[in-house]
């Protein structure tokens, strides 16, 4: 397939918008992979936040930073992602350079525990304000559960009724494939 899946393309995002230096949000830490990308990309000079609400989601993301020996790049914290703009140190505010969410809950972990969309919504509001011109925020949407298909529907709601002159919006997804396959919305800040 030539076609870029959802996760690498979401990877290519993320490659394309966060370099050496500079600063990036892991909106959902769930396991770690992606806010040790995050860490990979912002190089030693750079610095990545990582908010879960799950302590075990805390745990695993630190075991596999400390694995990978970039514990040091990463600020953990085990709260929502609606307090990014509150927790990351004013300095690095305007120079967040990209942003990513996996929405919906954590991959073997607790079912009942998912994202919400008034929690994104005012997140994703947050990181707009605090973000640099072209700083890129990966929505990776999983609506394959109730919870999710509402998620879905309000996020993307707000997303399409962002004014063009405060953002890009792209929708990437495989629009023939069966069990409500997860997509991604991206917002490039103006």
């Amino acid at each position: 397939m030539k076609l870029a899946r959802i996760l690498p393309f979401c990877r290519e995002l993320l490659a394309s918008a966060v370099g050496p230096g500079d600063a990036a949000v892991d909106a959902t830490a769930g396991n770690g992979h992606d806010t040790a990308l995050l860490a990979d990309l912002a190089g030693e000079s750079g610095k990545v936040f990582s908010f879960d609400i799950q302590a075990e989601a805390i745990a695993a993301t630190s075991k596999r930073l400390q694995e990978l020996n970039l514990h040091n790049r990463v600020t953990l914290f085990h709260k929502g992602h609606e307090h990014a703009e509150r927790s990351i140190p004013e300095v690095y505010h305007g120079t967040i350079a990209g942003a990513v969410f996996n929405l919906g809950y954590l991959p073997g972990g607790d079912k009942s525990i998912v994202t919400s969309p008034t929690y994104t919504i005012e997140s994703i509001k947050q990181l707009l304000r605090i973000m640099k011109p072209e700083g890129i925020i990966v929505l990776v949407i999983y609506h394959g559960h109730p919870e999710g298909k509402l998620e879905k529907e309000e996020v993307m709601d707000f997303a399409k009724n962002l004014p063009q002159d405060e953002a890009h919006v792209l929708q990437y997804q495989f629009i023939n494939q069966k069990n409500d396959p997860p997509f991604i919305c991206a917002i490039e800040k103006r």
